[in-house]
C-alpha cells in the first residue's frame, strides 16, 4: 500500500485538485447547488477561507487558507465529499470493494494538494484556478464561466473582467 505524505502547515494556504471518479460525468455542475451546500455546511463546522475556486464538470480546483493552528484539510475534504454524495441519487457504478465498504462511486479517494509557499506561488495558483475553464475549452473568456469565484474577485477589483481572454 502507498504511503502518502502530505505537507502540513498549521494556518497554511493550500491549492487543491479534487476529481470525480468517472471523469466523463458532469455531476459537479449538474448539482452545483448541492456542492455549494456541502461547502457551506463544512465551513460552518470546520472554518476555512476559500481564496479561489473553480468548479468544472468533473473536477474542481481551489485555494484555501486554514485557521491559525489548524492543518486538517483532509477532514474538510472528507466532509465536503460526503455531504455532496448524500445529496446525489445513487446511480453510479460501484466496485465490490466500494460496495462492501458502503462507499459511493462519485469521488476519487484522494486529492492533489500543494502547500503555497509565498505570494508569487499564491498568485500563480489563483491564476491557474481562474484560467482552467479556458484551458479546458469550456469558454473563450474566463468571465463567461459561471462556476468560479473569479466573479467575486472582479467585483472586489482584484481582477479586471476581461482578464485572460
Amino acid at each position: 500500500m502507498s504511503n502518502y505524505r502530505r505537507m502540513r502547515v498549521p494556518g497554511g494556504t493550500y491549492f487543491f485538485t479534487v476529481n470525480l471518479l468517472e471523469r466523463r460525468r458532469r455531476l459537479l455542475v449538474e448539482h452545483i447547488d448541492a456542492l455549494r451546500m456541502a461547502f457551506r455546511a463544512t465551513q460552518m463546522r470546520l472554518p476555512f477561507e476559500n481564496i479561489a475556486i473553480v468548479v468544472l464538470p468533473d473536477h474542481l480546483h481551489c485555494v484555501w487558507r486554514l485557521p491559525e493552528g489548524d492543518d486538517n484539510y483532509s477532514n474538510r475534504w472528507s466532509q465536503i465529499k460526503s455531504q455532496f454524495s448524500r445529496k446525489i441519487e445513487m446511480d453510479e457504478y460501484r466496485t465490490k470493494v466500494r460496495s462492501r465498504k458502503r462507499e459511493r462511486g462519485i469521488w476519487q479517494r484522494r486529492f492533489w494538494e500543494h502547500t503555497i509557499i509565498d505570494a508569487d506561488d499564491l498568485n500563480h495558483h489563483v491564476n491557474y484556478v481562474y484560467i482552467n475553464p479556458l484551458k479546458h475549452g469550456y469558454v473563450t473568456k474566463v468571465c463567461d464561466w459561471p462556476y468560479s469565484s473569479f466573479h467575486r474577485d472582479v467585483k472586489l477589483g482584484i481582477y479586471p473582467e476581461n482578464w485572460a481572454g
